[in-house]
């Protein structure tokens, strides 16, 4: 089954320096039937104006994933961490037993487009910690690049992915018109797809800039890029869930 939600279907939130739009019920958004999918709590699309960003605030029991879309969003913690992250960039935070953070634009100018995803732990009462990696974004053109995998699980090791506490992996993909991939989902696992732009098929199924899709008790995937002479690459993200 697959589930699409329409990228105008999206809680949109506008204040004088953020401009977001809220995949689940988050903050004074309230939906008790949009709560989460499977371990996925919160996928939160924001920009973020020039002078703006996310006061020091805290979080438990959390994995936060921060991936940039555009521009550039710098990272402090209470833990000593920090960092820039920009395109081409994965962050994790694992919240664990507690921890401060904030986040904010370098640029006085440049707005900065990004995803912030918040998945719920598989353990918990861990000891809060942060990484950040890079990969080429070269890299996933024409394949399903994974960027955050679940940790320790089968000896996992990745000089380009961050590893969170669930078994969750992200993959981020760049399709040219007419190119397709395939994703095989294990026994009793879903997926979730976002497009940050561009047109996708996803088994037939037409997504465009902004849609998501839900999918569950599917096994094979057929991802693919619009073919029309006026489309352009397909930019999207794949999560393989339990």
């Amino acid at each position: 089954m697959i589930q699409t939600i329409r990228s105008k279907e999206r809680y949109h939130l506008e204040t004088d320096w953020l401009s977001t739009n809220w995949h689940f019920s988050f903050d004074q958004y309230h939906d008790p039937k949009n709560m989460n999918f499977g371990p996925l709590r919160v996928f939160n699309d924001d920009t973020v104006a020039s002078a703006g960003g996310f006061p020091m605030h805290s979080h438990r029991e959390m994995e936060i994933v921060t991936y940039v879309i555009a521009g550039a969003l710098e990272h402090k913690d209470n833990m000593g961490n920090t960092g820039v992250i920009r395109p081409g960039e994965i962050q994790r935070m694992s919240a664990g037993t507690g921890v401060r953070h904030s986040e904010f634009k370098p640029s006085e100018k440049d707005p900065v487009h990004l995803i912030q995803l918040w998945i719920m732990p598989a353990v918990q009462h861990l000891r809060p910690s942060w990484e950040q990696k890079s990969f080429s974004l070269s890299d996933r053109k024409g394949r399903l690049l994974p960027i955050a995998i679940p940790a320790g699980k089968n000896g996992n090791t990745s000089t380009t992915a961050v590893q969170i506490q669930q078994d969750v992996t992200i993959y981020t993909s760049l399709l040219a018109p007419g190119q397709s991939v395939t994703h095989k989902l294990g026994q009793g696992r879903r997926a979730y797809i976002f497009v940050i732009n561009g047109s996708l098929k996803v088994n037939g199924e037409t997504l465009g800039t902004g849609d998501q899709a839900r999918v569950s008790s599917e096994r094979d995937l057929e991802l693919s890029a619009a073919t029309s002479s006026s489309a352009s690459s397909a930019d999207f993200l794949l999560l393989d869930l339990p």
